[in-house]
C-alpha cells in the first residue's frame, strides 16, 4: 500500500479547516510559501494542492487578494445535490469528447445522470460552463521551480499552456487574449510566467505585450491540434504520413514549393516558431 500523495494530504487538511468553520467563505488561503512552510513540502507540491482545491471549487482567487474560501460552492451530496469538481469533471469529459460545440447544460447533465434544471440552479448557463472548464484545465498545471533566465522561464511556460492545449484540444477556442476571463487558473497561469519578466526594468505596457505574445503564439499555433486529431482520425494517417502519400501522386508539383525529404508537422512547426518568437525577444530584452 502505497502513502497518501503529500498534496493530498494538504487537500484534505484545509478542506477540513473549510468544513469545520476554521476557514470562512472570503477568508484567505495559505500561500503556496505558508504551505511550504507549514507542511516542509516542494513548492510544486504546495502549487498543486492549491489548483486541485480551486478545481473543486473549494477557493476561488479574487484579484489582488489572492486565493480565499469561494463564496458559492454547489451543494454537497450529503444534502442530495452534486459537488462543483463533479460537474466540471463531467463537463471536461464533454468536452473531450465532443468539443466545445457539443458542451451544454443539457449534455453534461446527461453525462452526469440528472435533470437538466439541476444544473440550471446553480449555473448561469453554458457561458459560466465553459469558464468553469477552461479554469478547470489551467489548473490541472503543476508549476515547477522556474529555471533561471527568463528565456528559458518563457520557454517553460510556453510548453506548459502546450501541453494543457494537447490535454484538452478545445481549450484555445476559450482563450481570449484581448478580453480575458479573470478565471483562477489562468491568473495562475500569468502570474507565474510573468516572474519570467522581473528586474528586467520593463514598463507594465512591454511587460504586458511580452506575455500577450508568447500567449497569443501558443494558442494560436495549438489551434490546429484540434483540426490535426479530426483529420488523423478520417484519414487513419498521420500529417507525415499523409505528407508521404501526396508525394506519390504530386511529387513533382510539391517538388516546386519544397525540396523532397522536407518534413513538417505541428510540434516541429511550434518548436521553430517558438525559438523564433523568443530571438525576437532576446533582441528586446537583452541590454545594449
Amino acid at each position: 500500500m502505497t502513502d497518501t500523495p503529500r498534496y493530498l494530504v494538504i487537500v484534505a487538511d484545509l478542506e477540513r479547516r473549510i468544513a469545520d468553520g476554521d476557514l470562512q467563505p472570503g477568508d484567505r488561503v495559505p500561500t503556496t510559501r505558508a504551505i511550504v512552510h507549514e507542511w516542509g513540502v516542494a513548492m510544486a507540491t504546495a502549487t498543486k494542492a492549491l489548483a486541485t482545491l480551486r478545481q473543486s471549487g473549494a477557493i476561488e482567487t479574487v484579484p489582488r487578494v489572492g486565493a480565499v474560501v469561494a463564496s458559492r460552492r454547489l451543494p454537497s451530496r450529503a444534502t442530495g445535490g452534486l459537488e462543483r469538481d463533479q460537474v466540471v469533471r463531467a463537463a471536461m469529459s464533454v468536452a473531450d469528447t465532443s468539443g466545445v460545440p457539443g458542451l451544454s447544460l443539457r449534455a453534461v447533465a446527461a453525462e452526469l445522470g440528472v435533470a437538466t434544471m439541476t444544473l440550471r440552479r446553480h449555473l448561469d448557463g453554458t457561458t459560466e460552463l465553459t469558464q468553469l472548464v477552461a479554469d478547470a484545465a489551467f489548473a490541472e498545471i503543476v508549476y515547477p521551480e522556474p529555471p533561471p533566465g527568463w528565456r528559458s522561464h518563457l520557454r517553460t511556460a510556453a510548453h506548459l499552456q502546450w501541453e494543457t492545449y494537447q490535454r484538452h484540444p478545445w481549450l484555445p477556442r476559450l482563450v481570449s487574449i484581448l478580453r480575458p476571463a479573470t478565471l483562477p487558473g489562468l491568473l495562475e497561469y500569468g502570474a507565474w510566467t510573468l516572474r519570467a519578466l522581473d528586474d528586467l526594468g520593463l514598463d507594465p505596457t512591454t511587460r504586458l505585450h511580452v506575455y500577450g505574445t508568447l500567449v497569443n503564439y501558443v494558442r494560436g499555433t495549438a489551434i490546429n491540434i484540434e483540426a490535426e486529431a479530426g483529420a488523423e482520425a478520417d484519414t487513419g494517417m498521420t500529417s507525415r504520413q499523409w505528407s508521404v502519400v501526396r508525394r506519390a501522386v504530386d511529387g513533382a508539383l510539391v517538388a516546386q514549393v519544397t525540396p523532397p525529404g522536407t518534413e513538417l508537422d505541428l510540434e516541429s512547426l511550434y518548436t521553430f516558431g517558438l525559438e523564433r518568437l523568443l530571438d525576437g525577444l532576446t533582441l528586446l530584452l537583452t541590454p545594449r
